[in-house]
């Protein structure tokens, strides 16, 4: 049994609770594709100059959690590389610690992660030895504020085995995720998935309770599940398809709503930001989210950092005050590096090193670092991936099927893909 306390942390006066964090980082994306093609979904750069898992793991920080574990698997080498080089602390405190945890096949059959259930169950011994009170298990590939602190002590006070972080989004989106079934205290009844008939939220017929697939378990509780569930053959090994449906209407499980979630430095009735970014179309509108004048997720809250690999990388520049040579960005999002000489961006993000020349014009467009717009090529609704050189006079975005017969990928909406594997400038001129 955990004691009872005041808050979820250690404060004068108040008992502290030992919370270790596990971020599940092992997606393979693949709806990402082909920005997924040779990393995993939460090393993929989103804004400028950050990482997807940078995210979950500045919620860690902020909220007090310093013990956390990543658990990688397909594709892990640009993710591995990430955390390297900007998620290590000095080590000089025992509970300080950002751990990569590789996929060692250590299951009885030696397979690789069967489902979140089993990734957790193969690396237990990781919880046992940290002997913490609660175990926060989250996922790694979204774009979201949250203090989970907070989250935390709805836990303790409801004297939960187990808490369901919930998301309440309109009735219509029901078939599009789990939905959570809670009565008014938020204890929760059962899980419906991807049903369009769910029932709604408590007291509000126009919305549900969609899972964000983030847990909060009373450490006894996981330990004792997980094993249960690695000798279930019949078993997807899933929190969400086998554990969670089990025990909901059967123990104290409740459901957290993130609405009801602040972050310090927020605006007074501000909602919570949470975006999906599992599809092209998605990660692209999040991107987009950050050109607005006052956008849902403020990344300019000193309170409230999102921490990421620190680049000595020079500030941006623009250049050439002349008529129809002038360097400009207008509603965009401009990194560390970039040189904007005499090309006009409007409405994009652009990564870090990104260079823009004459005439050039970049409309709504994602941008990643060190490519090279030539001059007066235009793009538009595009997403460069790395590196990406496009040659003089290049159109993109204007003439969709001409792109796809390219190679380049194009959504059903009209985004046009650039992976790092294409380039509108002969492969010779790379070297020159």
């Amino acid at each position: 049994m955990i004691p009872e306390r005041e808050s979820a942390f250690a404060v004068e006066g108040t008992l502290h609770i030992r919370v270790l964090g596990i971020v599940l980082a092992g997606g393979k994306g693949t709806r990402l594709f082909p920005l997924t093609r040779e990393r995993a979904k939460p090393a993929v750069p989103f804004g400028g100059k950050y990482r997807i898992i940078d995210f979950v793991l500045s919620n860690f920080i902020n909220s007090g959690i310093h013990s956390i574990y990543v658990l990688t698997q397909f594709r892990s080498q640009s993710l591995l590389q990430h955390l390297s080089e900007g998620w290590q602390f000095g080590g000089l405190l025992k509970s300080h610690f950002i751990i990569n945890v590789p996929a060692q096949m250590r299951s009885e059959n030696e397979t690789w992660y069967q489902g979140t259930a089993d990734a957790i169950f193969q690396n237990i011994n990781l919880i046992e030895q940290s002997d913490p009170h609660v175990v926060a298990i989250f996922g790694g590939d979204h774009i979201y504020r949250m203090n989970i602190a907070s989250m935390v002590d709805f836990h303790m006070a409801r004297h939960a085995e187990v808490t369901v972080a919930a998301n309440p989004l309109p009735r219509q989106y029901a078939a599009e995720f789990g939905v959570i079934e809670a009565n008014e205290d938020g204890r929760i009844l059962a899980f419906h998935e991807k049903n369009p008939k769910a029932p709604t939220m408590p007291g509000d017929p126009s919305r549900v309770y969609a899972s964000m697939g983030n847990y909060i378990f009373s450490t006894r509780t996981l330990v004792d599940l997980l094993k249960a569930d690695a000798k279930d053959p019949d078993s997807h090994h899933d929190f969400g398809m086998d554990i969670l449906p089990k025990l909901a209407g059967n123990a104290p499980i409740y459901a957290y709503n993130f609405e009801t979630n602040r972050i310090p430095g927020e605006a007074e009735g501000s909602i919570p930001y949470w975006r999906d970014v599992g599809t092209i179309e998605a990660y692209y509108e999040a991107n987009m989210d950050l050109n607005h004048i006052k956008p849902e997720l403020n990344l300019y809250n000193r309170q409230w950092p999102v921490r990421s690999t620190s680049y000595p990388d020079p500030p941006a520049k623009f250049v050439f005050d002349e008529a129809n040579r002038r360097g400009e960005a207008l509603d965009s999002v401009v990194s560390g590096g970039c040189i904007l000489s005499g090309g006009v961006v409007r409405k994009s993000v652009l990564g870090r090193g990104v260079r823009v020349h004459t005439g050039a014009l970049v409309e709504g467009c994602v941008i990643m670092d060190n490519c090279d717009i030539g001059r007066r090529a235009k793009v538009r609704r595009a997403i460069l991936d790395k590196n990406v050189r496009i040659s003089e006079d290049s159109l993109i975005g204007y003439d969709l099927d001409a792109d796809r017969a390219r190679g380049w990928h194009v959504t059903d909406s009209g985004i046009v893909v650039i992976g790092r594997e294409h380039s509108t400038v002969p492969v010779a001129a790379l070297f020159t």
